[in-house]
């Protein structure tokens, strides 16, 4: 990781853990159990494109097991993504293993945009450094609670 991105993922794992006593589950945050034997591709490829959001991570958005998962999940927060499934691989080595093969991606977490692999952390947070992110979730629909953040600032 550069040194840029990892400062900031740093500054995201401070603000993470500080931040409302773990409070990470929003309504719609669903933390996926993995149902056993989820390793192949094609239990997969229904897993990535049942949801508009998929994040496959080390713990829960809970209890993040990582800090790069609870990197993701910190930057999903940010945005006020609140509607997505978060898979622990820690509860299946299949899944662990089948995720990887699956998006030819060595490392956990991963991110799945509309069925399409984004990438890890390092991946997700260069795009919500460089605006990608709110442009991506607009594609969804999904309404950055950035954008609405960066409104307020400019009216003050």
């Amino acid at each position: 990781m550069s040194g840029s991105l990892g400062r900031a993922a740093a500054v995201l794992l401070r603000w993470g853990r500080g931040a409302s006593g773990g409070g990470l589950r929003g309504p719609g945050v669903r933390a996926v159990g993995s149902g056993g034997g989820s390793g192949s591709a094609e239990q997969l490829d229904a897993l990535v494109k049942k949801d508009k959001v998929v994040v496959f991570l080390k713990g829960t958005p809970e209890q993040p097991q990582c800090g790069f998962s609870n990197a993701v999940v910190q930057i999903l927060r940010l945005h006020g993504v609140s509607d997505y499934a978060a898979y622990n691989v820690l509860d299946d080595p299949q899944l662990r293993q089948g995720i990887k093969d699956y998006s030819n991606w060595p490392t956990i977490p991963q991110v799945y945009l509309n069925g399409e692999f984004v990438g890890g952390c390092d991946i997700l947070l260069q795009m919500h450094q460089n605006g990608d992110l709110v442009e991506e979730l607009k594609k969804l629909g999904i309404r950055s609670a950035l954008v609405d953040e960066t409104k307020d600032q400019d009216s003050k």
